[in-house]
This record gives structure tokens, sequence and C-alpha cells, in this order.
């Protein structure tokens, strides 16, 4: 990270649901907790993806809207919204009501989206002419005017309680929201154009391009051109660019550690090669990250070597997308505990 600034922390949750009798309303007072906890911790930043159609979080500013209540500093983030397929207007006043309520620590991370969807979920919410990115990216320039108060109509014969010759707003209004919308690249060219269109920027553990480097060799590169085009593009003088960098982290404390995470750990490992490529689609651009995992110190020192984790300002920690919430609460402990205060990292007050 830049050494002028301190690391901040965050986790990343699925907000799985295991099934069983209480279902899904049990998975989502976990997640609940796990916020919770974090924030106990000193974590400073609760991030949560957004799946439609799958046992995870898909209404994640209701949730939000929960945990906004339950806690009172940490903040709440999307890492990613898939914006192909969102009503930019319904989800800027979800937004911005969701932020009013937590007294402004929305972070709201967006995405095109997975083009290949496309042929599922086209039927269902409707195709676009503008093609899949053009769509997301259309709809991603509406939900910047909404939350920023700019005009997104016009009454010319009155409207409801709005008087004729109005200007139409989204509401409510939360002021400093529009400085804290992010953008989910994971190529050059993403990160590029992330940083000429001014929104933060989060990297995962998902590289869409292939050089031929090691993962965090390339996501660094992303990471220093974004901050170039953010600035060259007029940007800095009114904020200054943020970026996260999504790790999954598992600290194997003891028997019961690696016995709770041995399914995932040889998932994963299993169905790519040692430098993260598909094994059952070798020639694909995509690169995964690798997990870093074992004792804390050996931890530490990896995560220290990584090339892309020195060009950020906050790590995320990337929890397994299902697994026990407790498994992910000890991680959440062992993380802050024994892992991150060797990065340089110290809880927020």
């Amino acid at each position: 990270m830049p050494s002028d600034r301190r690391l901040a922390l965050g986790f990343l949750t699925f907000v799985p649901d295991h099934g069983g009798p209480q279902g899904p309303a049990r998975a989502l007072e976990d997640g609940l907790a796990l916020v919770e906890l974090a924030e106990e911790l000193g974590f400073d930043t609760a991030w949560v993806r957004v799946r439609h159609h799958e046992p995870f979080l898909s209404s994640p500013m209701t949730f939000f809207a929960a945990a906004s209540q339950r806690t009172s500093r940490i903040h709440l983030g999307t890492g990613v919204i898939p914006m192909r397929y969102e009503d930019p207007y319904r989800l800027a006043e979800d937004a911005a009501t969701v932020d009013l309520l937590s007294g402004g620590r929305l972070e709201l991370g967006l995405s095109n989206g997975i083009p290949p969807v496309a042929a599922t979920l086209d039927p269902i919410h409707g195709a676009s002419e503008r093609g899949f990115a053009g769509e997301a990216q259309h709809r991603i320039a509406a939900l910047r005017d909404a939350v920023s108060g700019r005009a997104v109509g016009r009454t010319d014969s009155g409207y409801m309680s709005v008087p004729a010759g109005s200007d139409l707003v989204v509401t409510p209004h939360a002021a400093g929201l529009e400085d804290r919308l992010w953008y989910g690249a994971g190529s050059e060219a993403t990160a590029v154009r992330t940083g000429t269109q001014g929104l933060h920027l989060q990297v995962s553990t998902l590289n869409t391009e292939e050089t031929g480097e090691p993962f965090d060799v390339v996501q660094a590169r992303q990471v220093v051109s974004y901050r170039k085009a953010f600035t060259e593009s007029g940007h800095a003088h009114r904020l200054e660019p943020r970026v996260s960098a999504g790790r999954i982290v598992l600290p194997l404390l003891d028997a019961r550690d690696e016995r709770e995470h041995r399914g995932f750990l040889e998932g994963y490992r299993s169905g790519m090669t040692a430098d993260g490529r598909p094994k059952d689609d070798p020639a694909s651009p995509i690169r995964f990250s690798s997990i870093f995992s074992g004792a804390p110190d050996s931890i530490t020192e990896r995560l220290l070597a990584d090339a892309a984790l020195r060009e950020v300002d906050e790590l995320v920690v990337v929890l397994p997308a299902d697994g026990p919430v407790e498994a992910h609460r000890r991680v959440l402990t062992a993380v802050a505990r024994e892992v991150a205060p060797g990065l340089g990292w110290a809880p927020a007050p």
C-alpha cells in the first residue's frame, strides 16, 4: 500500500444458506453476527458478495439496513453488484437509504457482471440491444447520476407533489455517497477505465487476462495503471483514489481448523494448476490467486511478498463461499489478532 497511509482491513462473505429448518433466516442472522464480530475485532469494512438465483445473499441493501442498526463504525460494502440486471434508480434509492441509516458507511461496489450468464438471465430479466457490457455501463452511468442528485428527468405538467417544470431527482439524497462508488476490475483495461471514470478500484482473487506473469505481478500493474488513469483524468483534485484487494486467507491454528477447511482447500487446489489456471480450461485467460493458508507467521510473510498488496489501501479477507459460520468466525479472529498486525494494520478505534 502507499507508505503514507494506514492499511485498512476488510472481509468478504457470501452469506451462505446451508439449508436446514431455519434456512435463509438462519443464514441472514449468521451473516449479521459476523459483521458484528468484525466490528468488535476492529475490521474496517464488511463486504458482501451478491448472487442472484443461488443460495447466497441476493439483496445486499436490505441486509445492510439491518447491519447498520447493529453496528456503529464498520463500513458496509458490496463486492460487487452486477449491474447488467439492476434497476439503477431503485438501487440508488435503496443505497441512499442505507447510507443515511448507517451514518455514511456504505461502500457501493459495482461491476458489469459475468457475460456468460446472459444466456440464462436475459430470458428472465430482459435482453438489451446495447449488449451485455454496454447495458451494464449504461446502468452504472444512470446510477451515478441518481446518487449524485443530478436530474434524471423533468415533469412538464406536474407530478404528484412536484410542481410543473421541475427536475426529477432520486430521493433520498445521501451526501457523500457518490464518492464511495467502486468498480470490480479483472484486467488492466478495465482498471484503466475505472480510473478514467473516477471510481475506486476493487481487485479480487480473479484476473481475466493472461500475460504469463505471476498473478500478483499482473494485478500490481493493474493497480498502478488505475492510479495513473485516475490522476491523468483529473479526478485526484476532488477525491483520493482507494484500492482494495481480495485474498483468501485461512489461518490453520489447530486440527479443528485443518479439518473444517480441508474440503475447501482440496477442492480449490484440485481445480487449477499451481499457477492458478483452471485445469478444465487451461487455455482460458482467467487466473486465480493462490490461497494463503497455514500458520499465521507464514501467511503474514507471504502477504508481505505479494506485489499487488504493496500497492493497495485495503486487504479484504475473502471467506470461502460456503462453510460453517463458526469456522468463518475463527478466521476473522485469527486474522485480526495474529496475521494483520504483521502487515502494519491496527484495529480501528
